[in-house]
């Protein structure tokens, strides 16, 4: 469905910004398109010795303000297009955080779920070295996102120093400890989004305490976010889901029991003393926060005007289309955009590159008080720039970080 095509919808969103911000017609031009993008065939090896062809991708989509950084998604139903509205969705979320980086974005068409370990790594060491040419520490990083983690970090990293001669740390983010991770960067996302939770309250004059909330999607992002809900926040998380379905309980679900539910049936499906709940149904609950953490596109015109939270923290990308938006805006929703909402993860992945530069490691205390700093500082942009010019807040997102880039851009002189 053309309408869906997450890339369109990240241009849609960037024009509805460039006619506010009245950009000229060439950096609006230049900022619609990624400046480069490389698509790769990758031979593996299977344990079984045939070989199986992959399909990669690297999206570079600006670099004004920095080298490039964002994700390598391992996804069956990966396309280049997702991979470019997540290139340019990064570009905006760097800037919007204001860190100096600019946006790119890898994927590719896999099913890691049928790929033994050795397999796994075999496919990991592929694309560096399809890909390595475009990559380095000054020119793009990439970290880890859906179905990749710091073991496939490792191995890239070390891929990526064979093939240069010397222990690049700083090309990939991410990594475990041992290699040069930063401390933090587990929970850095949900950790992001819970302190922007936080400032909405705030803005909005909510008590948070004892209230509920609903998590659609239960992975990484959806698992810290149910704990650092319910210890920073004091909220009762009643219902989370995954692909699979979802489950209510009235009394809050305990984190380690809905984890350890998860971990030995691939699902929190069917967990005791839980009543069973579509996505669809965990969307539409009347919860003091939302959290979708899943793929893009679950809130849309259909189901907009179902949404009963006051607010909704987007810790997946992408997952609220430009109808619902409006749909949402107009209904008093307080929408915490994706882009501003799971910006933590990329600026600890920042904090883990100025660290691997110099070669000395903070605490994670530290690591925690300047992701504080930076995600309130940018949720405070975003709001007062909503506020001033009257938009809903992914649109103050997008002048918020659409200005920082365009002005970049002209101080380059590329415009």
């Amino acid at each position: 469905m053309s309408g869906n095509n997450p890339f369109t919808i990240a241009q849609r969103q960037l024009d509805e910004a460039a006619a506010i911000l009245g950009l000229d017609p060439a950096t609006h031009a230049l900022l619609r398109e990624p400046m480069r993008e490389l698509t790769v065939t990758i031979p593996v090896r299977m344990d079984d010795g045939s070989v199986r062809i992959f399909k990669g991708f690297r999206v570079q989509y600006n670099d004004a303000r920095g080298a490039c950084k964002g994700g390598l998604r391992w996804h069956p139903d990966e396309t280049i297009d997702t991979v470019r509205a997540l290139a340019a969705w990064m570009t905006w979320k760097t800037a919007v955080v204001d860190i100096p980086l600019g946006g790119g974005k890898g994927g590719v068409v896999c099913n890691p779920k049928e790929l033994s370990p050795t397999e796994q790594e075999r496919l990991a060491r592929g694309y560096i070295r399809a890909v390595w040419k475009i990559l380095g520490e000054n020119a793009d990083v990439p970290a880890p996102d859906v179905y990749t983690n710091p073991q496939i970090m490792a191995w890239m990293m070390d891929e990526y120093s064979l093939i240069r001669g010397y222990s690049a740390a700083g090309s990939i983010t991410g990594k475990p400890l041992a290699l040069g991770g930063s401390a933090g960067r587990e929970d850095a996302t949900a950790r992001g989004g819970i302190y922007t939770v936080r400032e909405a309250a705030n803005v909005l004059g909510l008590n948070l305490k004892g209230q509920t909330a609903a998590i659609q999607g239960y992975g990484n992002a959806g698992q810290f976010a149910h704990q650092l809900a319910q210890e920073m926040l004091g909220l009762r998380v009643v219902a989370v889901s995954d692909s699979k379905g979802g489950v209510f309980q009235e009394d809050g679900l305990g984190v380690e029991a809905t984890i350890r539910h998860k971990k030995e049936t691939g699902s929190v499906v069917g967990m005791p003393n839980t009543t069973p709940l579509s996505n669809k149904e965990i969307l539409e609950m009347d919860v003091a926060v939302l959290f979708p953490s899943a793929l893009e596109n679950v809130i849309t015109e259909e189901n907009a005007g179902n949404i009963q939270a006051k607010i909704v923290a987007e810790l997946a990308n992408g997952p609220t289309t430009p109808e619902a938006d409006k749909i949402l805006h107009e209904g008093g929703v307080y929408v915490i955009p994706d882009f501003l909402c799971n910006a933590g993860g990329v600026t600890v992945s920042y904090f883990e590159l100025v660290q691997n530069a110099y070669d000395y490691y903070w605490s994670r205390e530290t690591v925690y008080e300047r992701l504080d700093a930076k995600m309130t500082a940018a949720f405070q942009a975003v709001h007062q720039m909503a506020q001033a010019k009257k938009v809903h807040n992914r649109l103050a997102a997008y002048l918020v970080a659409v200005e920082r880039v365009a002005e970049a851009a002209k101080l380059r002189g590329w415009v």
